[in-house]
Order: C-alpha cells, then sequence, then structure tokens
C-alpha cells in the first residue's frame, strides 16, 4: 500500500517578497573568483575591530610575512 503524498506547498512567505520582478540566475557568475582559488577568512570579532578592510588585513600580514622572513 502506498501513502499518498502531499505536494502543496503552504505559501508562508511575505507578501514583501515579490519574485515576479526578479531576473533568472546567470550561469557561471562566480567562476573566474573560484577558479582563482578565493580563500576566505572568518577573524574573530576583537582581531576584525582592528582593521577597517581586508586591504588593512592583507597590508598587516604581508608585513607580518616579511618579517618572520627576514630573520
Amino acid at each position: 500500500m502506498k501513502k499518498e503524498v502531499d505536494n502543496e506547498m503552504e505559501d508562508e512567505l511575505r507578501p514583501e517578497y515579490d519574485f515576479a520582478g526578479m531576473k533568472e540566475g546567470s550561469k557561471g557568475k562566480y567562476v573566474e573568483r573560484y577558479r582563482q582559488g578565493t580563500r576566505l577568512v572568518l577573524l574573530d570579532p576583537d582581531v576584525a575591530q582592528a582593521f577597517p578592510n581586508d586591504e588593512a588585513v592583507n597590508a598587516a600580514l604581508r608585513m607580518l610575512i616579511q618579517s618572520s622572513t627576514k630573520s
């Protein structure tokens, strides 16, 4: 005996979400970033407060790398 499957979805989406005007997604939108091997690093909140943006983090890390290789 097979169970009947209820495929009716309850619409719980809020009225402010209107997908009628949305375009279709674009295929391969982030493929170049993926090929570059982008890495995401999550900083702890106390560390993140010390840096205003990603360029500052990269500059600090480069200085640390330079100082550690000179020793």
